[in-house]
Order: C-alpha cells, then structure tokens, then sequence
C-alpha cells in the first residue's frame, strides 16, 4: 500500500496554466461601490455582531472548567 503513488486532489489536479489563472484572481480588488457591505447597511451590522460574537469554550469531559 505504501508504494502506491497518491491520487492527485484540488488545485494539484488542475494544470499549471489553470492554476495561474485562479491564483492571478486573488490580488484583484472589488471597486468600493460593488462590495455588497457598502450596498447594505443592516447586512453589514448583522455580519459585525456575527463576527463579534465568542462562543463559549466548553472543556472536553472530564475536565474541570
């Protein structure tokens, strides 16, 4: 099993040109007007408290708090 070659997933699935393409995508910016926060002021407000928010760490059984 061990000299079996692994199966290629993901990005290492596409070729190198594809690749390229995909990452060339990162580095580009959304002009201010067209970001969806500046379009919705409430959309913006709920992602904050969403991302504002901790949830509580539970310990794992067993382990006192």
């Amino acid at each position: 099993m061990a000299d079996e070659p692994k199966k290629l997933r993901g990005f290492a699935k596409l070729s190198p040109e594809r690749r390229r393409e995909i990452a060339a995508k990162g580095g580009k910016s959304v002009e201010p007007q067209e970001r969806a926060f500046s379009k919705n002021r409430e959309l913006a407000a709920s992602a904050g408290r969403v991302g504002g928010s901790v949830s509580p760490r539970r310990p794992p059984d067993g382990e006192p708090e």
